[in-house]
């Protein structure tokens, strides 16, 4: 047993020296924005996939690009207009005459065989083209022709998305957020930061990057996050955090009760579940803390709820009912 924890040891220490070399790869190319890139490698230790929300010029397509680098991922990209369909995502099928004159299909890959897929501006599409990553990013196969056809491993989807409130963009699905771990908002830069961007990003020279993870370091990284120990006040936490986001469920508050109409599903307390863990592990922990459910709360949880109308009508935002439900749980936590 000892040296069973000794070796567990031993590889969390690695895998946390090889995340501070990976941030300090993509802070080469990627000035500030600290909590986004840890947000983005946190969903990708967690073995998911992430949404990214802001206005365009934020370096999110940057960001994602680098990330690919810096872990040793094949990537592919997709840029999402109003006329992309479903075929220029999955692939499809051509029919080839051979020179004896006989003709058979054969099956092009689409963008989506890859590691790293970056869906970029994602909400620019239509419905349907958009649902087209329902199946790969939940079960990471699709079916084409009848087929299933396997994606590679490990395979995530890191997918951009302009505000919907700019013209041409389409909602995307519930059931389609759901299956982002999380939805991590990039903001816009502070003064010093976007001084040092103008300054690093207008020269003759491009800062060079390099791997420290391959596919298969990185796969045994997830699973080690699996295999972190999480305490029992910690699962309490979760699960009563996310329970009370929950319209009239027990433990729900007033506000919650008044302004939302959906909350999140069961995927919500999995998905923190794993994020805290890797935020332990981010920052060379070794099991995660009542602070990291606090941190991650909003990301998980702002795109797997929604406002009733008479609260939007209110001028009710989401982030203060996430910020009250954080509140509680810490209460909560702090009392038992």
């Amino acid at each position: 047993m000892t040296d069973t924890i000794a070796t567990a040891l031993d590889q969390t220490k690695e895998v946390a020296s090889r995340l501070a070399q990976a941030k300090a790869m993509i802070a080469r190319r990627v000035i500030g924005q600290e909590k986004v890139v840890d947000q983005v490698i946190m969903t990708v230790l967690c073995g998911g996939h992430g949404l990214l929300v802001g206005v365009p010029g934020l370096a999110k397509t940057l960001l994602v690009e680098s990330l690919g680098t810096v872990l040793g991922l094949q990537g592919n990209r997709v840029q999402f207009t109003p006329d992309l369909m479903p075929a220029d995502i999955l692939g499809s099928e051509v029919l080839e005459t051979a020179q004896d004159g006989s003709r058979a299909f054969r099956f092009i890959k689409g963008p989506v065989f890859c590691q790293l897929l970056m869906a970029d501006e994602i909400n620019r599409a239509s419905p349907r083209t958009q649902s087209a990553l329902l199946q790969a990013m939940q079960e990471h196969h699709v079916t084409v022709a009848g087929k299933r056809l396997d994606l590679p491993a490990p395979f995530h989807v890191l997918a951009t998305q302009n505000p919907i409130e700019q013209e041409g963009t389409y909602p995307l699905p519930e059931a389609q957020l759901d299956r982002f771990l999380m939805q991590i908002n990039v903001d816009y830069p502070n003064k010093d930061e976007e001084r040092a961007i103008i300054l690093a990003t207008t020269g003759t020279e491009d800062s060079e990057i390099s791997a420290v993870f391959d596919a298969e370091s990185l796969i045994n990284s997830q699973k080690l996050i699996r295999q972190m120990p999480v305490g029992d006040c910690i699962v309490d936490m979760i699960v009563n955090l996310v329970r009370s986001a929950r319209p009239f469920e027990e433990g729900s508050s007033d506000l919650v009760n008044n302004s939302v109409a959906w909350g999140p599903g069961p995927r919500a307390a999995q998905a923190l579940m794993l994020a805290v863990r890797a935020r332990a592990l981010l920052t060379g922990r070794l099991a995660p803390s009542a602070q990291d459910v606090a941190e991650l709360a909003h990301p998980i949880l702002v795109h797997r709820m929604a406002l009733g109308f008479a609260a939007r009508a209110e001028n009710i935002q989401l982030d203060d009912v996430i910020t009250d439900l954080v509140k509680r749980a810490i209460g909560a936590e702090a009392a038992a």
